[in-house]
């Protein structure tokens, strides 16, 4: 019997389980997915924790609620993975050894990165918003908050939902505008990017947003320590950013478990072929989602068209083909901009954020690159479409290639 081993149940990990449990001989194969936790995060729905619109038991579930019951569940840490013998070895002293290996571990924030972000300040006037311990402590906090200098600021690229800063901000202005005290919060905006966002177009009309809310920009700030004392972040080139609240955004690494078993770049991703999504350096190892370390998107939506593709690819795999089928670096996001109202992109490696309608041409229901309040339904939607179809591996109404129909050059 042919064993498929999968590290990581997070999006990535349990939406490939699903796809190829449903595709994969149960006769022929033995199906094993590993994670050190019980508990599904639903990590767009962090972005909501501090301004009160969602709680923590909005955004959990059991992981194995989304498992076919005759799959192998092992829940436990693991010390590393040896490629070269086709085996994992878990902390509990368990040796797992496979035939074939899917890399879904995903990426974490590493705030002790950068000298001085857990010195003293951290949850309490310092926050990430990326974990859910980080989400509820910065929501308790805003719930009394008076006013001040909040800064937002990103310490560097790549980071996991790069829109998220934004949208942080953009709900920011709109809760503290609902509370009354919006002309007592200075909100700032630091990023180490020449703009807004990753990509120049979007970038251009995102930062015209920030401009319309009166949300301040500093760009090219590349963060080298906090100083805790003056309550400022610090660049390289000693600008001194004051805070009186300071949301973080650490630098993205990922697992320990890649450095370990010396598979990993400098930050622990995995190198990765862009289209195939096969392992750079072994033919029997596959990576997807936010483990990989393409120039892509770190998002759920990624993960998902990456599913796709790789499903079809480990099936050509396994049948004695070559992979046939191309990630394009398709990535779809949902921008919430607050006052019941979002925005929405859709790009890939090569095409920027292109204006039109989506997903159907010159229908929508959804606008590219505007401001709309059926976009923001969109983003409310997707919670629902996440739980019930996206984690179970079923069909999505959206391509996994990026298409051009209903956009406009």
């Amino acid at each position: 019997m042919k064993k498929l081993l999968i590290l990581g149940a997070g999006t990535a990990g349990t939406m490939m389980l699903n796809k190829l449990h449903g595709m994969l001989d149960k006769n022929e194969w033995q199906i094993t997915i590993v994670d050190q936790c019980e508990t599904h995060y639903y990590q767009p729905g962090f972005l909501f924790i501090p301004f009160g619109i969602y709680t923590k038991k909005d955004v959990v579930k059991p992981k194995r609620d989304f498992f076919p019951s005759d799959v192998d569940v092992i829940i436990s840490e693991i010390d590393k993975i040896e490629p070269e013998q086709n085996r994992v070895l878990l902390k509990n002293n368990v040796v797992l050894t496979y035939d074939y290996l899917i890399i879904a571990t995903g990426a974490k924030i590493n705030p002790a990165q950068t000298e001085g972000m857990k010195d003293g300040q951290w949850h309490k006037s310092i926050f990430d918003f990326y974990t859910i311990e980080g989400a509820c402590a910065l929501g308790n906090f805003f719930k009394h908050w008076k006013g001040g200098k909040l800064v937002v600021n990103i310490t560097e690229m790549p980071i996991k939902c790069p829109v998220a800063p934004l949208e942080f901000v953009f709900l920011a202005d709109w809760y503290f505008t609902e509370r009354g005290i919006r002309d007592n919060v200075d909100i700032h905006f630091v990023t180490p990017l020449p703009g807004a966002f990753t990509k120049p177009r979007a970038s251009s009309i995102l930062g015209d947003f920030l401009n319309k809310k009166n949300i301040l920009l500093t760009t090219e700030f590349n963060i080298a320590r906090v100083d805790n004392e003056k309550k400022a972040i610090v660049s390289w080139d000693e600008t001194e950013i004051p805070f009186d609240v300071l949301v973080t955004i650490p630098t993205n690494m990922g697992d320990e478990i890649i450095a370990r078993s010396g598979m990993g770049d400098e930050l622990n991703f995995v190198p990765t072929d862009k289209g195939t999504l096969r392992s750079l350096n072994y033919n029997n190892v596959f990576v997807l989602g936010d483990a990989t370390n393409l120039p892509s998107s770190k998002a759920g939506s990624v993960a998902h068209f990456q599913a796709d593709i790789l499903t079809e690819n480990f099936m050509n795999v396994i049948e004695g083909r070559e992979p046939s089928e191309k990630f394009d670096g398709h990535a779809n996001c949902f921008i919430e901009s607050g006052f019941g109202k979002g925005i929405l992109i859709d790009f890939n490696y090569e095409t920027e954020p292109l204006p039109g309608k989506f997903p159907l041409p010159g229908v929508g229901p959804f606008s590219l690159l505007e401001e709309t309040k059926m976009n923001h339904y969109g983003k409310v939607m997707f919670r629902w479409m996440y739980w019930n179809f996206l984690l179970k591996g079923l069909e999505m109404p959206i391509e996994s290639h990026m298409s051009m129909a209903g956009k406009r050059m």
